[in-house]
């Protein structure tokens, strides 16, 4: 026996099969309490660091914060739960606010009932592509991602657009709130509680989960998938809208680079840290609140220990890759792409 067969040997190596064992543990205790535990720590830390932070209305702030990342990262849940993903979701989201601040004034209360339609729309276009031309989801929602960003540079002409005119439809959405919260997150963590149950109890919620655990076995039992992945695509674009209009409601505007212009890490993150598998057939969107106010929280967290703003997207790119690496169950003989 040589040397490195001698080093090799002595070698305590834990069995795969232990291994996936660990990994699944850590992933359903993450999806039962990680969500609500990683958020009150990173409050604490915060409110340590700043204490002024939570008697100054900092909750409020973070939770109007949190409004369009909740609204985005649940449509994002609903995509990865069906072991697909949506990067366009959040140019949809800056697309509708555009169009939003553009038909408030000709169209008032009806505007935002016809711009969550159109864009709900283009989320079902892309759940079309993805279900019938069989075009992996990553490769066509990041094309998708940037036709969306030109086309919301084209309609607003590379500038801010203003609400000029019955900016009252939308506005009380975030002047208006219960316990302090603002309308525009209560909306949020409503439709995280209907989507809950639309997973949990509806046949297409059930669905949708069998297809993200097992695609093929979902075929076989005679489920819908291609109509289901249509379904999750549309519903994606449907939050999207919604926080269009939460941002409106917030700014009063829109911009190709302002407000809502860098929703893509955060809403990925938000869906993850609230206990989406990235793989697919497991998400919890009560959970994905506590994902999205974690994400609204580090930017503060981050000024706080005294890192540069504009290493958020580092910080939220090193959450996403630590959680799905920790929490990602792999069996024996599984290879991960």
């Amino acid at each position: 026996m040589n040397l490195i067969e001698t080093w090799t040997s002595s070698i305590e190596v834990i069995p795969s099969n232990k291994l996936a064992v660990i990994r699944r543990r850590i992933a359903k205790g993450w999806q039962a309490v990680g969500p609500l535990v990683m958020f009150l720590g990173m409050f604490a830390v915060v409110g340590g660091l700043t204490p002024t932070f939570i008697g100054n209305g900092g909750l409020t702030i973070v939770a109007a914060s949190a409004a369009p990342i909740l609204l985005v990262a649940i449509g994002q849940a609903l995509v990865l739960n069906i072991g697909s993903i949506d990067l366009s979701n959040a140019s949809i989201t800056l697309l509708g606010a555009i169009l939003l601040a553009m038909t408030l004034g000709p169209l008032g209360g009806a505007a935002p009932i016809v711009v969550v339609l159109m864009v709900s729309l283009f989320g079902a276009v892309n759940g079309l592509i993805v279900a019938f031309a069989q075009v992996p989801s990553f490769a066509l929602t990041l094309g998708t991602f940037g036709i969306l960003q030109s086309a919301a540079l084209v309609v607003s002409g590379a500038t801010t657009v203003y609400v000029t005119q019955n900016a009252d439809v939308v506005s009380p959405l975030y002047q208006g709130g219960i316990a302090g919260l603002p309308m525009t997150f209560i909306i949020g963590v409503i439709v995280a509680v209907v989507s809950w149950a639309f997973l949990r109890f509806t046949r297409a919620g059930q669905g949708m989960t069998a297809i993200g655990k097992n695609e093929s076995g979902a075929i076989f039992s005679g489920i819908r998938t291609r109509l289901l992945k249509v379904l999750a695509y549309a519903l994606s674009g449907f939050m999207a809208g919604l926080a269009g209009i939460t941002i409106i409601a917030q700014a009063g505007s829109a911009s190709p680079t302002g407000l809502g212009s860098d929703l893509l890490l955060p809403g990925i993150a938000a869906a993850i840290v609230g206990g989406t598998s990235i793989s697919g057939g497991v998400t919890n969107p009560i959970n994905v609140v506590f994902g999205a106010l974690t994400v609204a929280l580090v930017p503060i967290a981050t000024a706080a220990i005294g890192i540069d703003a504009q290493a958020q997207n580092l910080v939220y790119g090193v959450v996403i890759i630590v959680i799905v690496a920790l929490t990602l169950a792999r069996s024996k003989n599984e290879i991960v792409k």
